[in-house]
């Protein structure tokens, strides 16, 4: 299990963050996370989703349902694909994107990442 602390200042509490990933086959899982606000002491957020890998395509796609304290339940649909820049795969682009839908299915967000990483190999 994966823990994390984390500092919201539009809130300005400490939040507790945990996040499993339960096997279902070589390429699908399990993913659960959640959050607990240590200020009022209720969770805050948690997600459930199926995730599938495409590794040839250096893809993932994954369903599943959100809860936050403020919309309520939410049905999720998220994907993440990698583009290699350098043929040694040790420079990335990552683009990562989502998109909720609420109760009667009416779409309610979409939220899109860039970002890049840099491995080093030390010999």
């Amino acid at each position: 299990m994966e823990t994390s602390l984390r500092y919201s200042g539009d809130s300005k509490a400490l939040r507790i963050h945990a996040k499993e990933k339960f096997p279902i086959d070589s390429k699908t899982h399990l993913q659960v996370r959640g959050e607990l606000d240590t200020k009022t002491g209720n969770p805050s957020n948690f997600c459930a989703m199926i995730r599938h890998f495409y590794p040839d395509l250096l893809t993932s796609l994954g369903v599943g349902l959100r809860y936050d304290k403020h919309d309520k339940v939410r049905y999720a649909v998220q994907g993440k694909k990698s583009f290699l820049v350098t043929n040694n795969g040790l420079v990335n682009f990552v683009v990562k994107g989502r998109y909720d839908v609420d109760q009667e299915f009416k779409g309610v967000g979409a939220t899109f990442k860039f970002s890049y990483s840099v491995s080093f190999e030390c010999t």
